[in-house]
């Protein structure tokens, strides 16, 4: 799915505890010990720490998503220090079935609302920015923490579906008068 609204990499979103920053090799050291963190990556990719080689062609892909695709994923930082606490935005890689709304943080800022937080604002930039008409959550089966978070961000679970090796929840979420259109019909 292509979009005519071509956004920059230097787009930056703030929440009311967020600022949602573009990624770059200043969050590397960080980025390198999240992904090096079984706890981190169990329900991402095939569920594997990557080194810090790993880490940087990750951090790579999600830069270079924003040259190829217009949009992508953010540093999620601390408005109130700039702690780097994990990542969230959009993806549609080759292959991907949709554009998919994703997060990963840190383990220590988890169950703080943050997912949630940065989440509702990527959907906002979705709808407004991009003019998406739907956009889904990849949650692999058995990770309640995100099934909760995308429930709580109004996602309607659609469907189950095998993809990159596991069982996936696929949540869909829909600008909100389409979702108001599809609660009333």
């Amino acid at each position: 799915m292509q979009t005519n609204v071509i956004v920059t990499a230097s787009s930056t979103i703030e929440t009311a505890r967020l600022r949602l920053s573009p990624l770059g090799e200043r969050h590397l050291d960080e980025y390198a010990a999240m992904l090096a963190d079984p706890a981190s990556t169990r329900w991402i990719g095939d569920g594997q720490p990557l080194d810090r080689t790993g880490a940087w062609r990750s951090l790579a892909m999600l830069i270079g998503h924003w040259q190829l695709r217009g949009y992508g994923m953010w540093a999620l930082e601390l408005k109130e220090d700039g702690r780097f606490i994990g990542r969230a935005g959009l993806m549609y890689p080759e292959g991907w079935p949709d554009v998919e709304l994703g997060w990963m943080l840190r383990p220590e800022y988890r169950h703080c609302g943050y997912a949630t937080e940065a989440s509702r604002a990527i959907l906002d930039f979705a709808w407004s920015k991009l003019d998406l008409k739907r956009v889904i959550s990849l949650v692999r089966v058995g990770n309640e923490a995100s099934d909760r978070v995308a429930d709580r961000l109004g996602g309607e679970h659609v469907e189950d579906i095998d993809f990159l090796g596991a069982r996936h929840h696929v949540f869909a979420y829909y600008p909100p008068q389409q979702a108001l259109r599809r609660a009333t019909a």
